[in-house]
């Protein structure tokens, strides 16, 4: 399943009546030329259409990009641009847009024939955009050569992705939350703000669903992916007919809707019906793009899509879960990394973080479970410790009066082994003791954050603010020196 959006880019240059038309010609044509020499072609259409000044000439544009099928668009400001009709395109374009300017080419260019003055129209059309109340990404320096350009046009495609992905996606969640845990609960008016459907479903709805695929002719081929995957197991023939229950379910019940993610309630009534737990299915679906969350988590699932659409590679949901032992720190982490014992942390779940990200992966029960279940009914978690490199820990999550809420920092998984259970990594960002106090803590997050294998917080930056996220309710791990708001100046 293809779950997430290609983005196809219509880049339309601009020019003032005022200024030569060639000049944005060219630099389009310059534009294009750069990014498919460094970016390949797929990504992007050239609009043969030049607005200059004309409404009409909107039109034109608008009806070629749509002919074409382009999802996001790029106004290029050639030359200083008519403001009007370029951020009515932008009004009238149904989908994720960018403008961009053209720099100055050379002392020798700056006659009348050769100065375009985009640098002073970017300004205009910024101006416009607000007048129309019409959102669109400008980049930190909108304004470059045909390289830059072609960079900014490449930085805005995960960005469009996040756009086109919500304004497409369904969330399918099973059951309520487990009792005693309403951490997970937040209101779902701020999924239909942001254009996501959802449909909740019942656990009995998926037990008989699973039911059903008791026989089912496929379930021998997934077995022996499965088998490829970690080796064989006799719980593998269960685990893949619960996995092609809910393939079967998303392509049964998406409807009109391109993308999908799932949410379920995996305890306690989970393991008494089905006899194993279904954290390993989730890590293959989070595999294949199609991100699951445990605890009926719908804004983590919701988190964990956007970072399929910005990376296009499997993320995971994480438990902030526990300290470091000092011993631990001392002996393995202080002085071989440049972290204090408050920067470390585990993230933590049973088992559900694909097998890719996980070294030693091996399939196994879930421990925790096995407290108040019998340990053969709790089978089927994915253990190992999380590969070590650079990560993007983030949420986004409506607070309880339905505001929009965020957070993103940027750190890494240390190699240092856990010498613990679950899908586990040893993980440090830089002035985490101070983040987890005023911003998880002091913002009223969940326990549950979700992981990007990279550095990603520009971009997921970007994307929040797009669909949405007042930048103030966006934090992230202040620097030593600059103090959150209610930190106390004296501690």
């Amino acid at each position: 399943m293809n779950n997430i959006p290609q983005i196809k880019v219509g880049i339309v240059a601009v020019s003032r009546d005022c200024f030569p038309a060639p000049l944005a010609v060219n630099r389009r044509k310059a534009l294009v030329e750069a990014y498919t020499k460094k970016y390949g072609k797929d990504d992007i259409y050239e609009c043969p259409v030049t607005i200059v000044e004309s409404e009409t000439d909107m039109v034109a544009a608008l009806e070629d990009i749509k002919k074409n099928e382009c999802n996001a668009l790029c106004v290029y400001l050639g030359n200083f641009g008519p403001e009007i009709s370029e951020t009515l395109l932008a009004k009238h374009f149904d989908g994720p847009k960018m403008f961009c300017a053209a720099a100055e080419e050379s002392k020798e260019t700056l006659g009348v024939t050769g100065r375009g003055d985009a640098f002073c129209g970017m300004l205009n059309a910024s101006y416009n955009l607000a007048l129309r109340n019409t959102k669109a990404w400008i980049p930190s320096y909108p304004v470059g050569d045909a390289e830059d350009c072609a960079d900014m046009i490449h930085e805005f495609l995960p960005i469009a992705r996040v756009v086109v992905g919500l304004a497409n996606l369904k969330i399918i969640s099973f059951g309520p939350r487990p009792a005693n845990f309403l951490a997970c609960n937040a209101p779902i008016k701020q999924l239909y703000n942001l254009g996501v459907e959802i449909e909740e479903e019942s656990e009995l709805d998926l037990f008989e669903a699973y039911q059903k695929h008791e026989g089912d002719k496929r379930i021998p081929d997934v077995v022996a992916d499965m088998t490829k995957e970690l080796g064989d197991n006799k719980m593998l023939p269960k685990l893949a007919q619960y996995e092609l229950t809910l393939l079967d379910w998303i392509e049964e019940h998406k409807g009109y809707r391109k993308y999908v993610t799932l949410t379920t309630k995996c305890w306690p009534a989970f393991q008494d019906m089905f006899r194993f737990v279904p954290c390993y299915v989730n890590s293959r679906l989070t595999g294949m793009g199609i991100p699951v969350s445990c605890e009926v988590d719908i804004y983590g699932t919701l988190s964990e899509y956007i970072g399929v659409c910005i990376t296009g590679e499997p993320v995971t949901l994480l438990d902030i879960n526990n300290s470091v032992p000092k011993d631990m720190y001392k002996e393995f982490i202080e002085g071989k990394f440049d972290y204090k014992h408050s920067d470390t942390f585990m993230g933590f779940h049973c088992g559900n973080t694909c097998s890719s990200k996980i070294h030693n992966a091996h399939l196994d029960y879930q421990k925790i479970m096995a407290n108040t279940h019998p340990a053969e009914w709790c089978e089927g978690t994915i253990e190992g410790d999380i590969n070590p490199g650079n990560i993007t820990f983030y949420r986004l999550q409506s607070t309880a009066d339905n505001i929009l809420r965020a957070y993103a920092a940027e750190g890494e998984v240390l190699p240092v082994a856990t010498q613990s259970f679950g899908g586990i990594g040893v993980f440090a960002i830089k002035e985490m003791g101070r983040f987890y106090r005023y911003q998880l803590i002091g913002k009223n997050f969940p326990h549950h954050g979700a992981v990007m294998f990279g550095h990603y917080g520009k971009t997921l930056y970007e994307a929040l603010k797009y669909i949405g996220v007042d930048p103030k309710e966006i934090g992230y791990n202040r620097p030593a020196g600059v103090r959150y708001e209610d930190e106390n100046p004296f501690a």
